[in-house]
């Protein structure tokens, strides 16, 4: 009946705001009627406990006032009531409350949380990743999903029940005497002020203890994630040790907590241990003058248990609401941060490019007053065939990225066929451009998958015919994974683990063919390829990159030789540009490179470079 109040998937406007009552509200839109049907609910099953207390002390009443002889036949309708309240709506009324919060509140909002904080992570610009762990940022997804789930349950499930079941408490013991009601009022100024006091130390504490649990997960994932390298330096004590110094801070945090826990826990009880005496004690005495009954004692002291036992529920469930909102609040302040790169208002979709680039005055330095490039002119014809090439740290790499939009130039201007890529959107820019990295990403999926991560529409023969022009589909074949999944279904492992440098390389290659973006960016595609391999994969990127606007980066020079045109960089800046015929005649930064690489490493002839142009030809 309730199951489409809520979509457990819907987008939220705008960002997450970084203030904790505004995040809670952005994180659960849409959501308010299904909380709001659960909140009534719950407070119509609280309501029933008062109403519990009251029958109790009506048949109480009952009994001792009617001859023992005829105490069923003369209270048939109270005692039925009373069976039907216990047994079919009481009962009722708790069930639907637990079947709205477990089944459809929970699960729901948990769902609806998770999805819009992860979104916003995804779109946050890659500088956000490269600042934190990959670990840590999942787990302040999940910490907080799960934390603003709670929070809305538990208000839900318990504060609203406890409401309903105080204020009908109040007016059951008003109805007794005033002055029994006036004990419990003074009573709940006592429990508000010890809560007061606890909860927000609480709320710090669960914090700083959400906070050191995050770094020991990021620590571990870390290791984890990069355990080859741990084991082939030798550094099992040095990661030991930096996880048992994480596991240390976050256990002082614990015990921290744990002590502010348990003392709200003593004085809790003592306080709970008080109302039975206050409440029941102050109708006794009532009654032994006279102005009370029997069924008021039996009445009270229901109350007083219920509200005593519930005291304790109450201020746990408020100690865990306060936990979650630290917890909820220390996952804002890793998540909720505005988005650094996005679309402009009029950006608009594009397709089918030409693949002709312009880099107007680009300058970019991460933010730093050295590195990057700086004032780059550079126009590439649609079609065109560069290469791109100098030290480690010229620049390279960092105008491919301003290419993929990754950064915005903090000067000048990047064009695609004439447009400003700022009014491009950023995913359609991306699809219009293939890249193939040194440092090949893979997913922990099946090589089919990973392939198909070019053209998710690509059916299984296009997968394969790819992989056959990068080289991959013979190892793939052969593939088995621990799981028994053979060849294209075998999974890869965490980073493709499971492969060799020059495989991940090639199954990136089949990749960057399946998606057939009219630009292609080869950043040392072929690096880690042996020379067999390499020769057999540029004959396969001749065929691949025809028609293509392709940026090559290489350090191996071999690799660029056929470019139409060489880029040399050196310091984020061009200092070279032509074929290499005329690189090399012009005896420049291009000359020296050629020289310490084939000269001073192979030995070759120096009239060997005449021979160059018919090798480029």
């Amino acid at each position: 009946m309730f199951g489409k109040l809520i979509n457990p998937y819907q987008y939220s406007e705008g960002e997450p705001p970084q203030t904790l009552g505004r995040f809670y509200l952005w994180c659960l839109q849409g959501s308010f009627p299904l909380i709001s049907i659960g909140f009534v609910v719950s407070m119509l099953a609280g309501s029933l406990e008062v109403f519990s207390a009251l029958i109790l002390g009506l048949v109480i009443d009952s009994a001792v006032s009617t001859d023992l002889n005829n105490i069923f036949t003369d209270n048939v309708l109270l005692l039925g009531g009373a069976v039907v309240f216990f047994l079919v709506v009481r009962p009722f009324a708790f069930g639907g409350s637990s079947y709205i919060n477990s089944v459809l509140i929970n699960p729901n909002i948990n769902s609806l949380v998770l999805s819009r904080l992860h979104r916003h992570t995804m779109d946050q610009a890659i500088s956000f990743f490269d600042d934190d762990f990959a670990g840590r940022i999942s787990q302040k997804q999940l910490q907080a999903s799960r934390a603003i789930s709670d929070t809305v349950n538990e208000f839900v499930n318990v504060i609203s029940f406890a409401i309903a079941s105080l204020v009908g408490s109040f007016l059951l013991l008003v109805s007794i005497d005033y002055r029994i009601a006036i004990s419990l009022i003074v009573w709940l100024f006592c429990y508000v002020f010890l809560i007061r006091w606890f909860l927000p130390r609480i709320r710090k504490k669960s914090a700083s203890r959400a906070g050191a649990r995050s770094m020991l997960s990021g620590q571990i994932v870390d290791t984890l994630t990069n355990i080859r390298t741990v084991k082939l330096f030798a550094h099992y004590q040095h990661e030991d040790r930096a996880a048992l110094d994480a596991l240390e801070n976050f256990r002082g945090k614990a015990t921290e907590f744990g002590l502010v826990a348990s003392s709200f826990r003593y004085f809790l009880m003592l306080l709970s241990g008080l109302l039975p005496v206050i409440l029941v004690g102050g109708t006794l005495l009532l009654w032994s003058n006279g102005m009370t009954t029997t069924g008021d004692i039996a009445a009270t002291g229901s109350v007083a248990i219920r509200i005593a036992q519930m005291s304790g529920w109450v201020s746990f469930v408020l100690m865990a609401i306060y936990s979650n909102v630290g917890e909820a609040e220390d996952g804002m302040r890793t998540l909720a941060h505005p988005h650094q790169l996005v679309d402009a208002p009029q950006a608009k979709e594009v397709a089918g490019l030409k693949g002709s680039i312009e880099f107007r005055k680009v300058s970019f330095r991460y933010g730093r007053e050295i590195g990057g490039v700086t004032n780059i002119n550079l126009q590439i014809k649609a079609g065109e065939h560069i290469g791109l090439v100098g030290e480690s740290g010229a620049g390279k790499s960092t105008l491919v990225t301003l290419l993929m939009r990754l950064y915005d130039p903090e000067g000048g201007a990047i064009m695609i066929d004439g447009t400003d890529i700022r009014n491009i959107t950023q995913e359609s820019l991306r699809n219009q451009i293939s890249m193939v990295t040194q440092e090949t990403a893979m997913f922990n999926r099946s090589a089919w998958e990973n392939i198909a991560y070019g053209n998710p529409k690509a059916n299984r023969d296009e997968v394969v015919e790819a992989s056959i022009k990068a080289q991959a589909h013979e190892f793939i074949i052969n593939m088995e994974d621990r799981f028994g999944r053979k060849g294209y279904d075998a999974h890869l492992g965490e980073r493709g683990v499971k492969l060799s440098g020059g495989q991940r390389q090639r199954i990136a290659l089949a990749r960057a063919v399946l998606k057939d973006a009219p630009i292609m960016v080869l950043d040392e595609a072929t690096s880690a390829l042996d020379s067999t391999v390499e020769e057999y994969i540029q004959d396969a990127l001749r065929q691949i990159i025809e028609g293509k606007t392709v940026i090559a980066i290489a350090h191996r020079l071999s690799t660029i030789l056929r470019m139409d045109r060489i880029i040399v960089m050196h310091e984020g800046n061009i200092v070279e540009q032509g074929t290499v015929d005329v690189l090399l005649a012009k005896g420049g930064v291009f000359s020296q490179h050629w020289e310490k690489q084939v000269g001073g490493f192979i030995g070759i002839d120096p009239d060997a470079d005449s021979q160059i142009s018919s090798n480029t030809g």
